[in-house]
């Protein structure tokens, strides 16, 4: 079983709290990255701390929490080796990881609520890669990457 990088900014910190309880009671481990308390901080920085160990780290995939989702999803994509996907349901979920292989979930603390987000989170961690012709797909993704990489 994977294991879990979770963080999140000041927008998503009540939501990561409740989803490490959910974690545990799922039977994943995980490691918090912060926030660690209400206070303003920038996503970049926590964001880039659940990309830096899901890319270098075969055990983990990440879960990042800010406000919306979106900006942690655009820091997240910068990181090679990491395929963030940002999702707001189950449909956008289930895509992300069968048609995508995504690695790092970024959803929005402020705009998702507590039972819609268990439910991501469990259908997220859950669903397999499908494979297949998706697989052609995600390689050409991580060789577009490879291009950028050292420019």
């Amino acid at each position: 079983m994977k294991k879990v990088a979770i963080g999140c900014d000041h927008g998503g910190y009540e939501l990561k709290e409740t989803l490490k309880a959910y974690l545990t009671e799922l039977g994943y481990e995980y490691l918090d990255f912060g926030c660690k308390a209400n206070e303003s901080v920038d996503y970049p920085d926590i964001a880039f701390l659940v990309g830096e160990t899901v890319a270098t780290n075969n055990d983990y995939v990440g879960i990042m929490i800010d406000g919306v989702g979106i900006g942690s999803g655009m820091v997240l994509n910068k990181i090679p080796g990491v395929r963030g996907a940002v999702c707001w349901d189950l449909s956008s979920v289930i895509n992300s990881k069968e048609h995508n292989n995504a690695n790092v979930l970024s959803i929005g603390g402020q705009f998702i609520g507590e039972g819609l987000a268990k439910q991501l989170v469990k259908t997220w961690l859950e669903t397999d890669f499908a494979g297949g012709r998706h697989d052609r797909r995600v390689t050409k993704i991580m060789e577009i990457e490879s291009r950028f990489i050292g420019r």
